[in-house]
This record gives structure tokens, sequence and C-alpha cells, in this order.
């Protein structure tokens, strides 16, 4: 049965490479919209479509079965309304709906951008939204001239530097580093910095295995100043990004509502994925699902930063972190099983989204002693209510915290712990991860499996698993 399965799966695969060629010319469909609403409505607007030669995506892997993200964006063919290409993502808004602003009925606007194969005639273009119960319902849809509606354009010029160039996009996973806070002088400075974090990508699992599966360009144009924005020191500088601190509130926050900024130099080359370096020392960042990554350059975390929102906007994972402060309400809805494919609400623990990477020898959900790491983190949030006075304290107080993780005896099982995605009512697969903990230089088995999955997908090649 395995065996028919797979030759089928092979069949299916086959007929998608056809596909493409019959529905989709070798171009990128560009098309920018505007979100807005509040925590209790949205609506969706078209601002510009544009088209560029090259599609940087797959020609195999059309329809998206990775059953994540908060919408999926959807192409359908006229005349046989057939689903010609799917693709799962997140935005910005998405996350604006849970803050406290949203909940009060402030409406926000944000831009967003779905790049899609260009098809060859006129499409209908669907966004589906999830609602409190994960279920996907259409909430836009338009139908698309192909002559009329799309404008065009050659991809804009800026300097480029090339890191490393395994072959056609459609084959590889393509990665733009975007400068952020560069001067005109400083470009020697961003060419060795996106040389060093490739290197820092390709030193851990998965990707120091799949590193002939990339391709990695960084793109530059010069900010008037270095640097970002620090709005709670009154501090702005004049970035070609226009990013900044404090986003949503939260101090380490670092994102830009810029998107046409952001796409216009992005498209320079065919990318898969956007990672905006900001040249700057202060320890922040940030990562959406199939939008961007982006985290700053010269803080002494800042290679695990990228690696862990790297994480979120390449592989689509979750926070595993549940202690900290953050400025949403009800993320994941209680009772609901998370999309994410490394955390669980544990409503079926016979079904255990990675019930085959569990140890033989490891209970469901599993016991960590998770009331003594707790108690640690109490503490240690007493010590920084006066950082300057308790400092010492608390250095060596982390490092008890760290080490509770790093040396735990559950270390390298998989299981169900408690504590995950900004919650105690939702669970992880290992004690910790990158997505847990930057002292911990490597992803669990779970994220490592998923991320292996999605640079399947971009390669073009066998996903499904």
């Amino acid at each position: 049965m395995k065996r028919v399965f797979s030759f089928l799966l092979f069949f299916l695969m086959s007929l998608s490479a056809q596909d493409f060629d019959y529905y989709f010319s070798d171009s990128t469909a560009r098309i920018d919209i505007f979100q807005y609403g509040d925590s209790k409505f949205e609506k969706i607007v078209i601002d510009n479509i544009y088209a560029y030669k090259v599609w940087g995506g797959p020609t195999n892997n059309l329809i998206d079965n990775f059953n994540n993200g908060k919408y999926y964006v959807k192409l359908y063919d006229v005349p046989t309304n057939k689903l010609i290409y799917s693709r799962g993502f997140n935005t910005v808004f998405s996350e604006y709906q849970t803050t406290d602003d949203a909940i009060k009925g402030k409406v926000g606007i944000f831009s967003y951008t779905i790049n899609v194969p260009l098809p060859k005639d006129d499409f209908v273009f669907v966004i589906e939204k999830r609602n409190k119960l994960n279920v996907c319902n259409v909430i836009f849809s338009i139908k698309i001239n192909v002559k009329t509606d799309i404008r065009r354009e050659k991809r804009p010029k800026n300097k480029i530097v090339k890191v490393l160039n395994n072959g056609s996009p459609h084959k590889m996973v393509d990665i733009v580093f975007l400068a952020e806070g560069y001067t005109k002088d400083e470009f020697k400075k961003f060419e060795k910095d996106v040389e060093k974090f490739s290197e820092d990508l390709f030193s851990i699992m998965p990707y120091k295995k799949y590193k002939k599966n990339f391709n990695i360009t960084g793109v530059f144009a010069p900010s008037v100043d270095n640097g970002t924005d620090y709005p709670l020191k009154g501090s702005y500088k004049n970035t070609v990004l226009n990013s900044t601190f404090n986003f949503f509130n939260l101090p380490r926050y670092l994102l830009t509502k810029d998107n046409i900024s952001l796409q216009n130099l992005a498209h320079t080359v065919p990318y898969d994925v956007i990672v905006i370096l900001v040249n700057d020392k202060r320890y922040g960042g940030g990562g959406i699902y199939n939008s961007y990554a982006i985290f700053t350059s010269d803080n002494n975390q800042s290679d695990r930063v990228f690696l862990h929102e790297f994480g979120h906007c390449f592989g689509g994972l979750a926070d595993e972190y549940f202690s900290s402060s953050v400025a949403y309400n009800d993320f994941y809805p209680e009772g609901i099983e998370p999309t994410e494919p490394n955390i669980t609400a544990l409503l079926d623990p016979d079904k255990l989204k990675w019930k085959d990477l569990i140890d033989k020898d490891i209970k469901i959900p599993t016991d960590w002693n998770k009331k003594a790491y707790d108690s640690l983190n109490i503490e240690l949030n007493e010590l920084y209510k006066d950082y300057e006075k308790n400092k010492d304290k608390i250095k060596v107080l982390r490092k008890k915290v760290a080490d509770f993780l790093l040396k735990h005896k559950l270390k390298d099982k998989v299981g169900a712990y408690q504590g995950a995605g900004y919650s105690n009512k939702l669970y992880r697969p290992m004690i910790t991860c990158l997505m847990l903990n930057l002292d911990e230089k490597r992803f669990c088995k779970v994220c490592e499996r998923a991320l292996e999955r999605m640079i399947n997908y971009y390669a073009d090649k066998e996903y499904i698993q």
C-alpha cells in the first residue's frame, strides 16, 4: 500500500508540473492589498497588481497542504473553477486584531503583499481566513483580468550581494536579505553581515543538511541614517524601510508597516523569503509567516534571534515560550488545536501531531517539574523591576534558569511539555528549543522536521510525510 501511495503522489506531482506550464507564465504576480479593521471586523481592498518576469517559487508544489497560517490565498481558473494555486500566510494585521487597541475599537490599516505565479488567463483571486474554530472561510474574492488589471514592470535595480547561487529559483529556497539602516558608506558592512548570518543559518540543522537547496542574495539601498527608531527614547531615524522598535507597545518587538517600500526593494530579485537586516545593536526582532523576518545585526544574540525569527517566517513555527509578556489577547483560543506544527492543545493525546516522534518511555502529558521552573522565573521577574540594583543577581539567576532547561534529564526526549504559545494551557514537543530559549542553539526534533518539509516544498520536492 505504501508503494502504491508513493506512486500516486509522484503521479499527482507530475501533473502539477504540467499544470504550471498550462495555467501559468514564468512570472510573479505581486498583489498589494490593504487590510483594515479592529478586533471585530476586517475589510480587504486591492491596491495594485504588478507582474515581474520569473516566478521565484516551485512549479510542482502548487497546492499548499501544510494547513498553517491564519489566511489562505487561492487562485481558481475561470472556465473550470479549478483550484490552481494555494498558500497559507499570516499578516501583521492578524496580530493587531488581538491587541488592546483593536479590542477597544481602534481601526488599524496595514499593507500586505501576496506573491503568486502569474496565470496566463483571467483568474479568481480568493482570500480565506480562519475563524476562532480554525475553520477557513472566504472573506475576499475578485475576478482579475490578466490583460487590464496587471501592470507589467521591470524588476527594480539595486545593489546586490551574491552569497549563494545553487540554481533555478524554481528549485531552490530563495532568501533575500534587505539592508535597513545602512548608510551609503556602509555597503561593505552590509555585505559582511549578510555573509555572516548566512553562515549562521547553515551552522545548524536542518539547514546545514540542505545548503545545496538554497540561493541567498543581499539587496542594498542606502538609508539617510543608520539604525532604527526607538520611540520610547524619542529617537527616530530616516531609514529606507521605516522599521521601528516598540511595535504594538512591546519594547523589543521590531517590525515595519512600510510594506510598499519593503516590496519595492525585495522584488529586485525573485524571492521566497524576506529577511530584513537592521544595522543596530539593540536586542529584538520579529517574524511573520510568509511575510518577513527582521532582526538587528550587532547584538551579542543576533545570530540566535535571526534563527528564531526565521523559524516563524519560513517554517510557520509558533513561539514555545509561555512566561514572557506579549501584546496579544486570546491569540490561541482555549479548546482549539493550533495550526502550527510545534505546539498543541493536547485535546486528544492519542492523535498528537508529533506522535510518531515520541520516545517510548515518555508519558503524555510529560512531567518536567514545571513548578520549579516557574518559581525561578517569578523570582527573576521580580529582580528585573530594579535592574540596576539587581543586575549581578539577575546574571546568576538567568544562568540558573537556562541550566534548568539545558541540563534537564529529559532534554533529548520528545513528549508533550506543558507551557507554549504564550500560555500554560498549550504544550511543546521538547524541554527546550530555539523557539523557546535563545540559550539553546538548535531546534527540537519536531521543529527541525517542519523546517525540513518547508525546504522540500520550496525546492519542489516531495514534502508530504
